[in-house]
């Protein structure tokens, strides 16, 4: 299987994947031989619990075909996707392999993707939980001094997902898994209503390749709890679309909107503060919910011209630069430094914007409408496959919330809920309860 390239798209662009074979089912594991043909001396990343799950496996299919895989199993207790894991994964590469497989989920691709893009390399990730959905993206996940980056790194060549070991995966990565897709109902909402207030780019078909890969996975989701393998099959495939249609759109767009950012911020906090922190897939799940609940207050909301003008007059950015610094710490800075070059806070810049949302304001809500399920729906759905649903499930402080919404339109030049709640100047009225 083969991810389709579109040529003659509406949006007048090509949009194609790095990704040039994609192998899921029972049994796929047992494919790499084939798709190794080329290759004579694999180096084998993984770390004690996707060796014990798939890596083991993985290396006597290679040894049983005549490969002689090097492997480097990182043992530590719980694997973080920073300097320390990524240095020992480079000094420990032998230059000899022709072709690099890493057998994991989150840290172990991400790291897989940059010794893949430094070594230049062919790159093979062996999935072992559908848990998040950067299995076919070009970029990496990072920790790097204290702070939470993305690096450019390198898209899989060959995605391998064997249902048989994805459905054995702790049931917390299923739930995290769905609660990444289940984000895109925000993202693809999002990324319509910027298209209309700032014309951003915006691609339908990369849009409804989403759509379709969420449908599916909603349609299977009582399955998870069963470890239904048509229901992790509908999850980590949809997962993987969800990198593949970032890739074809250039952007994150598709794939993650302010629910991205909450589930950020807390990473973020985590890091400079040791507040508590859960899977990415589990905080995004909790950051829909809340998106869906202030999209349905918007969907009756009559914005008030005067009354958003008179917010941007009292704003003071410096004393919100002092809020951001003292509750993030370090990543503060690399946020008020883009504010630096966006200046989305100039008051006639939010004039602008403004004009254009009070104009456009019956079409957005049409946008809510067609995109974001209401939230009873997917407290529902969260709750019937056992999902937090709260900040407070995950042991954060709920009383901070205001604060983190507030962040989240200060981490990317991207335009969000919170930036447009802030455009009406209603931000500080919404109520997380």
């Amino acid at each position: 299987m083969t991810l389709p390239e579109i040529k003659h798209c509406s949006c007048g662009k090509i949009h194609r994947s790095s990704v040039k074979k994609l192998v899921i089912g029972p049994g796929a594991v047992e494919k790499m031989p084939e798709l190794t043909r080329d290759y004579t001396n694999p180096f084998l990343l993984a770390d004690t619990n996707t060796y014990a799950a798939a890596g083991q496996r993985v290396k006597k299919t290679l040894e049983t075909a005549g490969k002689k895989p090097v492997c480097y199993v990182i043992d530590e207790p719980a694997v973080k996707p920073d300097e320390k894991t990524v240095g020992c994964a480079v000094m420990h590469f032998d230059k000899t392999c022709d072709v690099i497989i890493a057998v994991g989920s989150g840290v172990i691709n991400d790291t897989g993707k940059i010794l893949a893009s430094l070594s230049e390399k062919p790159y093979i990730i062996v999935g072992t939980a559908p848990s998040m959905d950067g299995y076919a993206s070009a970029s990496s996940s990072v920790e790097r001094d204290g702070l939470k980056i993305t690096l450019p790194s390198k898209c899989p060549d060959v995605i391998v997902g064997d249902t048989e070991i994805l459905k054995n995966a702790p049931m917390r990565m299923l739930i995290a898994g769905l609660g990444d897709m289940l984000a895109k109902y925000i993202s693809i909402c999002e990324w319509r209503i910027s298209h209309l207030v700032t014309g951003e780019y915006y691609c339908e078909t990369v849009a409804e390749t989403v759509r379709c890969a969420l449908r599916k996975c909603v349609e299977h989701a009582d399955g998870l709890l069963k470890r239904d393998e048509k229901a992790v099959q509908a999850v980590f495939e949809g997962l993987v679309l969800g990198g593949a249609a970032m890739e074809y759109a250039g952007m994150s767009r598709p794939a993650s909107g302010v629910e991205h950012y909450f589930s950020h911020i807390w990473d973020m906090r985590g890091i400079e503060f040791g507040t508590p922190v859960d899977l990415h897939g589990i905080q995004c799940a909790i950051g829909t919910l809340y998106a869906a609940e202030i999209y349905d207050f918007l969907r009756t909301y009559v914005p008030d011209r005067e009354k958003a003008l008179e917010y941007m007059r009292r704003f003071d950015y410096e004393s919100y630069k002092e809020k951001l610094r003292a509750f993030l710490g370090k990543g503060a800075k690399a946020m008020i430094a883009l504010e630096q070059k966006e200046k989305k806070y100039d008051v006639e810049k939010h004039a602008a914007r403004l004009e254009i949302i009070l104009n456009k304001w019956p079409e957005i809500q049409t946008i809510i409408n067609e995109e974001v399920p209401h939230a009873c729906k997917l407290r529902t759905m969260l709750r019937n496959i056992g999902a937090p649903e709260r900040a407070g499930d995950i042991g954060l402080d709920e009383t901070e919330l205001s604060l983190v919404f507030h962040a989240t339109k200060d981490i990317r030049d991207k335009y969000v809920l919170s930036r447009l709640c802030f455009d009406l100047g209603i931000i500080d009225e919404v109520k997380f309860e």
